[in-house]
């Protein structure tokens, strides 16, 4: 079954926090570690075949690319090298936006 990139990273989006979870158990990783493009792309094709979805490596890195772009966007991670992020947010509230404004008080 073909499925098309914009249907799988809707469904990424839609579901992030469970997708975070999904990787955590694999890649742990916490407020303020760093997560890397492989293990985000791999951690997207893991994720997919758990729903019986069969994507490609291709497809998959590309997926990680717009997860990548969205979640910068947002401010929820940050870029620190051409392959690793820093992670500004707790999958214990869910994945919200933490800006240095909101880490005055923790």
């Amino acid at each position: 079954m073909k499925i098309n990139e914009e249907f799988l990273f809707n469904d990424l989006i839609s579901n992030k926090v469970l997708f975070f979870n999904f990787m955590k158990e694999k890649y742990p990783f916490y407020k303020d570690s760093n997560i890397f493009f492989r293990d985000l792309q791999f951690a997207i094709k893991s994720f997919f075949e758990k729903k019986e979805i069969i994507i490609s490596s291709i497809t998959s890195q590309k997926l990680a690319e717009n997860l990548i772009f969205s979640l910068e966007n947002k401010q929820e991670i940050k870029r620190i090298s051409n392959n690793a992020w820093n992670v500004l947010f707790s999958l214990n509230y869910g994945v919200n936006i933490t800006t240095p404004d909101n880490n005055k008080n923790e």
